[in-house]
């Protein structure tokens, strides 16, 4: 029998390869390192029937035995789509996928909720499962957040399961690009602006892979307040466009809005909807969020009133303006999720100053001028840590930034200076907001927001 091969025992990784077995398939995955952690998860599958190689380096001499009986090759999103190995594999014949697209599958006809964007998309995810669930639609989230879609796909399309009615999926570029049949019945676009362009090379090729998502959608959901897309706005004559202002204001720049925001209410073509101060989480940004949430819940039958009070009771996003603690009048808030400028740009606008920002972690490429200017607005001291320490120190000074900056090798400083920062500069908030890839020191920026929960939590 012809086998799949999977690569990485990572979770997206563990995820396909189980998923693909229940379904049938003679699965073999391939994993470079090969130490404890690898060998204990190798022998785990291997107990499940699933055979697995470790010291497998990701080059052709690992798949070369393989050639003759290989009939695909699944990708997880870490893993660069235009890896030299993957284009040899390409050259040999073999279709690469990504582990997307083995979820995509297993779930047959259930309709996609697809949600993607450089920022927001997490938060829209969120608003959007907690708006279905509280209105007693099953439409589980998955994908770039909480499960991988691999994982949702083998606990709930397995046989003798009750199959969802819906699944809200949270999709990165990198998972966009590695599956090119993804075609949900509703996409949503929150943002564009320059990210991963160290994989992507150009903003025209990493704008280009969202809009094959949402062209492929059959409800297109964008929103009219991003610069980016509403640029583009021409080009897409069927979009419900959504806008935190008002109608008047989105007509002048050439957008009919399906849904907009007049005086306190969120208004549709009918007439008032609800009020728009239902979502409590600070910020313009989260008023668009809420917004493109709702219009899936309009299209999934939800009414006005239900959505507003399952709005209300919406408990916010972990990682994102998380409020962790108050201490000693200070407001310590977790925004780990800010992987980029213009998210940390957009949280600096959201949290009341003066303030502490705490920035650092592996840097990424792009326009850090909006960010540097926020902080001179709000931020009366930055301590960088971790990768980016030096360089961000170089940025904010030749930026003009004027506050206190400190420098620290690791979170654990970082907080206490924050704290004591924080208590000399009066301030009223602390803010991790790190305007970068948490990958010099945490595995992802969950686990960098988790042990910045558990160090304040610890003060």
């Amino acid at each position: 029998m012809p086998v799949t091969v999977v690569l990485g025992l990572g979770r997206s990784g563990l995820g396909a390869a189980r998923l693909l077995a229940r379904r049938g398939a003679n699965v073999l995955v391939l994993e470079s390192g090969q130490g404890a952690e690898h060998q204990r998860k190798a022998e785990k599958l291997r107990g499940e029937g699933i055979a697995v190689e470790l010291g497998k380096a990701l080059a052709p001499e690992s798949f070369e035995p393989l050639l003759g009986d290989c009939a695909r090759v699944i990708v997880s999103p870490g893993i660069r789509w235009d890896h030299p190995t993957l284009i040899w594999l390409r050259q040999q014949g073999i279709p690469t996928n990504g582990e997307i697209s083995t979820a995509w599958e297993a779930s047959g006809s259930t309709p996609w909720i697809g949600i993607t964007g450089t920022n927001g998309k997490t938060t829209v995810t969120h608003l959007v499962a907690h708006l279905l669930k509280q209105g007693g639609i099953d439409a589980p989230m998955c994908g770039n957040v909480g499960h991988s879609a691999a994982e949702l796909a083998l606990e709930r399309f397995s046989d003798g399961q009750t199959r969802p009615q819906a699944l809200v999926v949270e999709l990165s570029s990198y998972q966009i690009e590695s599956a090119p049949e993804l075609a949900p019945a509703i996409g949503l676009w929150t943002t564009l602006t320059p990210d991963h362009l160290e994989r992507h090379g150009t903003l025209e090729n990493y704008r280009a892979i969202k809009r094959g998502l949402l062209e492929r959608s059959a409800i297109q959901v964008l929103n009219g307040d991003d610069p980016d897309l509403c640029a583009h706005a021409a080009t897409w004559p069927n979009a419900r466009w959504i806008t935190a202002a008002s109608r008047e204001a989105a007509l002048a720049k050439g957008i009919d809005p399906w849904l907009w925001i007049e005086g306190n209410q969120v208004m549709q073509r009918s007439g008032a909807l609800l009020q728009a101060n239902a979502l409590a989480m600070p910020g313009a940004h989260n008023r668009q969020n809420m917004l493109m949430a709702l219009a899936v819940g309009l299209e999934l039958g939800l009414s006005g009133s239900a959505m507003e009070a399952a709005l209300r009771a919406f408990p916010g996003v972990p990682h994102r303006l998380e409020l962790i603690r108050s201490l000693d009048g200070v407001d310590w808030i977790n925004d780990s999720k800010a992987t980029n400028y213009d998210a940390a740009e957009v949280a600096l606008r959201a949290v009341e100053g003066p303030l502490v920002a705490l920035a650092g972690g592996e840097a990424k490429q792009g326009d850090a001028s909006a960010w540097i200017a926020a902080l001179q607005r709000s931020a009366k001291a930055v301590v960088l840590f971790g990768a980016a320490q030096s360089h961000f120190q170089e940025l904010l000074l030749s930026g003009g930034y004027t506050g206190v900056i400190q420098c620290c090798d690791a979170l654990p400083e970082a907080v206490a200076a924050a704290r004591q920062l924080s208590q000399r500069e009066h301030c009223r908030a602390v803010l991790l907001s790190p305007a970068c890839a948490s990958f010099d020191q945490y595995r992802d920026f969950e686990a960098r927001g988790e042990h910045f929960r558990s160090l304040t939590e610890g003060l």
